[in-house]
C-alpha cells in the first residue's frame, strides 16, 4: 500500500439492527467512515475508524463561507455476492473538479479509491442483498479553520462515510419548471458538487412539493427557457425516437453525472442517436403537443433512471406515456442495474470488485 492508514474497528456493530427490507433513503449509517486532515499543505492522518461525531468549533469556516463539496456514490453485490464499485475514478475526478472551484486542495485520486476499497471492504456486509438497494458512499470535504473572515480555510477534513439505502424514487415523479428561482448562473457553482447548491435550491423543492410535485426542472437564469437539470439528477428527453439531453460544456451550470455518463455511453453502444445540446422548455413543449415526447427520465446515483411522468409548465401539465410504454430508460436502467449485479458484459471497464480486508495490509 502508498499510503498508511491506521485502521479502529468497532466494537459494536449496529449491523443486527437495521431492516434491510425496510430502508429509508439516509436514515441508517454503516459502521465506519474514513477520514483525512489537510493540515500544513499536505493530507495526513488518514483512518479509518468507528462512526462518531465530530467536535466542531464554532467558527469553523465551512459553517459560514461555504467551503462544503461532497460525491455520491454506491456499492453493491454481484449476484455471487462479490461488493462491487462503479467507476470509482470518475468519482475521484469530480470531487477535485468541485474543490478546485471552491478553492480547496484536491484530494489525491489513488487515495480517494483505495480509501473506498478498504471503508467498503470492511463494512461489505452493510451492502443490502435486495434489488434496487445499495450501499451509498458519501465522500466529502470541509474548511475546518476556525476563523471569522472571508478567505479559504487553511485545513480541511475529507470524510467518507456509507449507508444502506432502498430506491430514492419507487415510482415515476412529477416535475415543475421553474420560471422564478434559479439553480445556477453562467460563471457560478452549478457545475460544482458543493453543498450550497443544494441549500439554495430547498425552498423552490418545498414550494413545488407543496403543488403536488416531486421535483423542479430547472431553467436557464437569463432567460428561463433552456432546461438544465433536476434538483436532485441530470434530465433526458426521448423526442421522436431521439434522445437529447442538456450539455454541461455548452451551459457551463450542469453537473457533471457519472450515471448521465454512463447511460450516454450505454444508448450510443446500442446504436441509440444521443444529442447533448441546448433543448428549451418551448422545445419540450411542442414535442409533446405533436405526440413526439416519448419519454422523460432522469439519471443520477441516488436516483440511477427515474422516469417522469408529468412536467408543469406555466399552468400547462404535459403528461407522459406510462412507464410500461417506454423503451429506452427501462432499457438503461435494466442495463446499470445488470452491470452492477454482475449479470452484463462489462464491455466499458466500469465495474471494480471491492478488494476485501483480508487482501489490504493494515
Amino acid at each position: 500500500m502508498k499510503y498508511q492508514v491506521r485502521v479502529t474497528r468497532t466494537t459494536a456493530s449496529r449491523l443486527s439492527r437495521v431492516d434491510f427490507d425496510n430502508l429509508p433513503f439516509g436514515k441508517y449509517f454503516s459502521d465506519h467512515m474514513f477520514v483525512a486532515e489537510y493540515r500544513d499543505g499536505q493530507w495526513q492522518d488518514l483512518r479509518i475508524e468507528p462512526l462518531s461525531e465530530f467536535a466542531t468549533h464554532p467558527a469553523t469556516m465551512a459553517l459560514h463561507y461555504g467551503q462544503a463539496v461532497f460525491e455520491g456514490m454506491k456499492a453493491s453485490k454481484s449476484h455471487d455476492g462479490r461488493p462491487m464499485l462503479f467507476r470509482p475514478e470518475m468519482h475521484a475526478r469530480r470531487l477535485n473538479f468541485s474543490a478546485r472551484r471552491l478553492a480547496m486542495p484536491e484530494f489525491p485520486e489513488d487515495l480517494f479509491v483505495e480509501a473506498l476499497h478498504m471503508l467498503v471492504g470492511i463494512d461489505a456486509d452493510w451492502i443490502p442483498p435486495k434489488k434496487g438497494s445499495a450501499l451509498y458512499i458519501r465522500p466529502f470535504m470541509y474548511a475546518t479553520d476556525p476563523y471569522v473572515g472571508v478567505r479559504p480555510s487553511d485545513t480541511y477534513r475529507f470524510v467518507i462515510f456509507t449507508c444502506p439505502v432502498g430506491p430514492y424514487y419507487p415510482k415515476p415523479v412529477s416535475l415543475l419548471a421553474e420560471t422564478h428561482y434559479i439553480r445556477a448562473a453562467r460563471g457560478g457553482t452549478g457545475e460544482a458538487k458543493a453543498a450550497g447548491n443544494y441549500a439554495a435550491a430547498m425552498l423552490p423543492a418545498r414550494l413545488a412539493n407543496e403543488k403536488g410535485y416531486d421535483q423542479v426542472l430547472w431553467l436557464d437564469a437569463r432567460e428561463f427557457k433552456y432546461i438544465q437539470e433536476v434538483g436532485t439528477m441530470n434530465i433526458f428527453f426521448v423526442i421522436d425516437g431521439k434522445v437529447v439531453t442538456p450539455d454541461p460544456d455548452q451551459e457551463g451550470t450542469i453537473l457533471r453525472g457519472i450515471t448521465r455518463d454512463s447511460i450516454i455511453h450505454i444508448l450510443r453502444d446500442e446504436g441509440y442517436e444521443v444529442e447533448e445540446r441546448r433543448i428549451s422548455i418551448d422545445e419540450v413543449v411542442a414535442a409533446h403537443d405533436a405526440g413526439k415526447l416519448q419519454e422523460v427520465f432522469g439519471t443520477g446515483t441516488a436516483a440511477v433512471v427515474a422516469h417522469v411522468q408529468k412536467i408543469a409548465y406555466e399552468g400547462k401539465e404535459m403528461i407522459l406515456p406510462p412507464v410500461e410504454d417506454r423503451k429506452i430508460s427501462p432499457f438503461a436502467k435494466s442495463y446499470i442495474d445488470e452491470l452492477r449485479a454482475g449479470l452484463r458484459e462489462d464491455k466499458f471497464g466500469w465495474v471494480v470488485p471491492v478488494r476485501l480486508p483480508e487482501s489490504i495490509d493494515v
